[in-house]
């Protein structure tokens, strides 16, 4: 199943608990996975454990994960003193002191206000208790955020496979005007040789001869093959079930690659201008796949 990187997930607990967790979590596009978790400092410890999850869910996407906790208990954890910290601030309030000739009224109270001085954390048996209670929320988040990335994945398939079609039909048309290339060179180099020489007669195997060198160089049959190969390229990887959005990315740069060598050797204004949307549907669809897990 093809999955974008666009997805929302919510979960909560159930109300009259003693704790009420809440998770929600939001992906948007990314080129690797990256996960930013907000969560209350008193669980900080499960951190690690909530990666874990999502990592084994997801592989790619930047994802944004917020956990809140509102607990009825008497009491919600232990004070823990960081003393290293403490002594830290009061460097720096000593080096105000002398630096700027302040009055010195530095109290315990006033640094134990400073950020992450004292901190409120859960005892160990509770934490363990509280990830029984969090980690089916965390896996129902992830569940509702998956299953909305497969929604849009789908719809995402169905648009590259109607693009690709198109793309294919745009092809037979170059492969069209590709096969005319020997004649129109033909022409073009006889009605030049008549205007440069008037009506002195020609060798007709010398003008043969230039016509197939000239042919060659501007030949697309290798540029249209690989295409069409891309093309089933496409298609297979877009009914396999692994993360496909990297190699898709690839394929269609290389698509890219051969419509603007094509484009390089034309000399007819119609098979410039089947070039042009060729390469305006490829963008369209590089902008699809970029959202492509």
């Amino acid at each position: 199943m093809i999955r974008s990187m666009t997805s929302f997930g919510r979960s909560s607990s159930e109300e009259g608990k003693k704790r009420i967790f809440t998770v929600e979590m939001k992906s948007v596009n990314s080129r690797y996975l990256d996960v930013n978790i907000r969560m209350p400092k008193s669980i900080i410890s499960l951190e690690e454990e909530i990666r874990k999850m999502i990592s084994n869910s997801l592989s790619r996407g930047k994802v944004d994960v917020f956990i809140n906790l509102k607990s009825y208990n008497e009491g919600s954890g232990i004070p823990k003193l960081d003393i290293n910290l403490a002594q830290e601030y009061l460097k720096c309030l000593k080096e105000i002191e002398n630096n700027l000739d302040v009055k010195n009224d530095i109290s315990v109270m006033q640094i134990a206000r400073f950020p992450e001085v004292i901190t409120m954390v859960e005892e160990e048996d509770k934490v363990d208790e509280m990830w029984e209670e969090l980690k089916p929320l965390i896996s129902a988040s992830l569940d509702m955020m998956i299953g909305m990335r497969e929604v849009e994945g789908n719809k995402l398939k169905e648009d590259i496979l109607s693009k690709i079609s198109v793309i294919e039909q745009l092809v037979s048309k170059v492969e069209e005007f590709a096969d005319t290339i020997p004649k129109a060179f033909k022409v073009k180099l006889e009605e030049r040789l008549k205007e440069l020489l008037g009506n002195v007669d020609i060798d007709e195997s010398r003008i043969a001869m230039e016509v197939c060198m000239l042919a060659d160089k501007a030949t697309v049959d290798e540029e249209i093959i690989r295409l069409r190969s891309h093309i089933n390229q496409v298609r297979e990887t877009l009914s396999l079930n692994d993360p496909i959005g990297r190699k898709l990315d690839f394929i269609v740069q290389e698509m890219n690659r051969e419509t603007n060598t094509i484009g390089s050797k034309s000399s007819d204004i119609q098979m410039t201008n089947i070039v042009i949307d060729i390469k305006n549907i490829l963008e369209k669809i590089r902008e699809q796949v970029q959202n492509i897990e």
